[in-house]
């Protein structure tokens, strides 16, 4: 006797519902598919109701152009590379966050990659990137510093570096001002009555370094101060050359700064903590200003540090802009330095002192 076998169970039917077409589009507004395209596009001369009937057709019934179509019928892909090596993403992030919304409200997307300092590794980047069509490359990095330049990319390809400089001077990069900043921090010491300024920085082979020394010991000049050889000192970019640099001016010396400009803000953290040490009152006897207004330093220091900011943000905007002018065929080279602005807090207030007090 055989036994019956138990009915197959039916599996269900995964149905996936069509997404809209540009005819259905065209159906629902009552137009050509020509003009759908044209109203999507925003090209072709149609008149303001009839584009705008089109646009609102599409986005009720939810239509998306087919992004590979439309790269391909206009010659660009809308999308741009971005090369980077800042792992940390202290000064990356911010750029990169600007020039993202910047392309964004022209409707491009970016790709972003991390090289980390291997050029193996930035030329499988740049090769995948070749590979997607972009329109454009963004270079930054974690340092201002000159770098070999990227390629051999494809003739045209519109190229910035942003915080970046290639060794290759025809190229357009965008960098902030460390000379005008530096400037701004000795004006503002000036101003609020500092009359011996130290400047504690970082090691000499940075071009950072190098432009703010240049900036520092200008501003001093013009306002007729002196520059002594002993208030400058170069060492680590670190909280520890800060307390050390503070060891070498103070302790010991009769005559001492009262105010003190630190190459960047861990430095300066690390200075106002020795100074803290020593009994020396910030900013009643002596202010500090840092660089780079990195608020994970500037404001846990004590007091808060005033800091120079590079307007990194401001870097990715201006990058966007003139990638999407690049793109569009305008052409630019050079190296264009933006200005920074000082940030005031507690750290160099100016205060009422008596004469002959530190």
């Amino acid at each position: 006797m055989t036994t019956p076998k138990p009915p197959a169970t039916e599996q269900p039917t995964l149905r996936r519902e069509a997404a809209p077409t540009i005819r259905d589009v065209a159906r629902l507004a009552d137009v050509s598919i020509g003009t759908v395209s044209k109203a999507l596009n925003a090209n072709g001369r149609l008149s303001a109701e009839t584009r705008s009937k089109v646009i609102r057709v599409a986005a009720e019934i939810g239509y998306r152009p087919n992004d590979l179509a439309q790269s391909l019928h206009r010659s660009k892909s809308m999308t741009v590379g971005i090369i980077s090596n800042d792992s940390f993403g202290r000064f990356t992030l911010p750029i990169v966050e600007a020039l993202e919304q910047q392309l964004a409200d022209e409707g491009i997307a970016i790709f972003m990659c991390n090289a980390t300092d291997d050029p193996a590794r930035e030329r499988q980047h740049i090769d995948q990137l070749l590979g997607k069509r972009i329109d454009g490359l963004v270079v930054t990095s974690r340092r201002a510093d000159e770098r070999s330049p990227v390629g051999p990319l494809p003739a045209g390809l519109p190229v910035i570096y942003v915080y970046s400089q290639p060794a290759d001077h025809a190229a357009l990069s965008l960098v902030p001002d460390d000379e005008g900043g530096a400037r701004l921090a000795i004006q503002h010491l000036i101003d609020g009555g500092r009359r011996r300024i130290a400047h504690i920085t970082g090691p000499e082979r940075f071009e950072a370094v190098r432009l703010r020394h240049r900036g520092y010991a200008n501003a001093l000049s013009e306002a007729g101060l002196k520059a002594r050889a002993s208030d400058y000192l170069s060492g680590a970019w670190s909280e520890q050359w800060g307390r050390e640099a503070v060891a070498k001016l103070f302790d010991g010396k009769a005559q001492v700064p009262d105010g003190l400009f630190c190459g960047n803000d861990q430095i300066g953290r690390g200075a106002i903590d020795a100074l803290r040490e020593r009994g020396i009152a910030v900013p009643e006897s002596v202010a500090v200003v840092g660089f780079d207004n990195w608020n994970i330093m500037t404001e846990a220091a004590r007091p808060p540090l005033s800091s120079v900011d590079m307007n990194l943000s401001a870097l990715g905007r201006e990058a966007g802009r003139m990638l999407i002018a690049m793109i569009d065929g305008e052409r630019a080279a050079g190296t264009r330095r933006l200005p920074c602005t000082l940030i005031v807090r507690e750290s160099s207030h100016p205060v009422t002192r008596q004469p002959g007090q530190l």
